[in-house]
């Protein structure tokens, strides 16, 4: 099931600022909120590189760009001061806001299925709508220039 055109589901979680975020204190702008399993492992790192060395760019442009994980908030904090990640990193440790956004559910690693944040972006545009959606993102090194590609190709 698709997200694209509909409502995107709103959030209420603690990002790695110390603040409370929700999708309505982002009215009028386009949020990028990406989707992933863990701070700090290769694939995760990767990704919020692309995001971090796109984020003049997006910016630029009034995009927000949002990092969701289950990790904690001292986790994010970690990872955001190892790799100079200019944007917020969101903890949603009881995956409520993954589940709204079709990001957590059965996952096969190493050929076992098993459950799991599903790694995936939504775009959503400054009307509140799911723009575009990426239910699985395949490549997490070649992802953010997808996004980038979308919003400014």
């Amino acid at each position: 099931m698709s997200l694209e055109g509909k409502n995107a589901p709103d959030f209420a979680l603690v990002g790695s600022d110390g603040k409370q975020h929700s999708l309505k204190q982002y009215a009028g702008k386009t949020v990028v909120i990406y989707f992933y399993p863990r701070d700090n492992t290769p694939g995760c790192t990767k990704e919020a590189c692309g995001f971090r060395d796109a984020y003049k760019e997006l910016s630029d442009k009034n995009v927000v760009i949002l990092g969701v994980s289950k990790d904690s908030i001292a986790s994010h904090g970690k990872f955001i001061a190892n790799y100079s990640l200019p944007f917020v990193l969101l903890s949603d440790p009881d995956c409520a806001m993954m589940q709204a956004y079709e990001a957590f559910g059965e996952k096969i690693m190493c050929g076992k299925k098993s459950l799991g944040t599903i790694r995936s972006t939504v775009i959503v545009g400054p009307d509140g709508l799911v723009k575009k959606q990426w239910a699985k993102v395949a490549k997490a090194e070649q992802h953010p220039e997808q996004v980038l590609a979308y919003l400014c190709g």
